[in-house]
């Protein structure tokens, strides 16, 4: 949940820094003169950082400061979305199935995404840990073949398999 951003009567400084709607600084002010000044204009005195002192405080309306700040954040969002994405490799996978499965690793890469590389080993084939390392690291020789990829995660050894996690370079 949002913190809720302070405005008018619910600042707790004494003295705050004011600016205008237009951005010019009108300077330190009482905090009962500023809000008095903000409502002449029909206005609103929200507080917009709390981290200095005094205050800097802000003379706008309230609900177009946050629509604004809403925004901002979504635009934030859009920019650092990558997601993780992964590809399941079979102990018994064949060479051409390889070059596949690293074909659509290669389209993940390419999108800007990271990509989880998994075998999952079950009953026996987990005492034949060093076949399926051997399996996952021609994988990643083929995948850097076609793209240049950086390793963000060292190939390790879970319970139930191997994972490891590759980015583009």
């Amino acid at each position: 949940m949002q913190n809720r951003i302070p405005i008018n009567n619910f600042i707790r400084a004494k003295e705050v820094r004011v600016i205008d709607e237009k951005g010019e600084q009108l300077g330190v002010m009482n905090i009962f003169s500023a809000i008095d000044l903000a409502k002449e204009r029909g206005l609103d005195l929200i507080q917009v950082t709390e981290k200095v002192e005094p205050p800097v405080c802000r003379i706008g309306n309230y609900g177009k400061y946050l629509y604004s700040l809403q925004k901002k954040e979504k635009k934030i969002n859009i920019k650092t979305k990558t997601e993780l994405k992964e590809v399941r490799i079979g102990f018994n996978i064949s060479p051409h199935d390889l070059e596949t499965k690293a074909k659509q690793a290669e389209k993940f890469l390419k999108e800007g995404h990271k990509v989880k590389v998994g075998m999952m080993l079950k009953g026996r084939e987990k005492a034949m840990g060093d076949y399926a390392k051997k399996k996952v690291i021609s994988f990643l020789e083929i995948l850097d073949s076609f793209i240049p990829i950086k390793v963000e995660r060292e190939l390790k050894r879970e319970p139930r398999g191997f994972t490891a996690i590759i980015s583009k370079e």
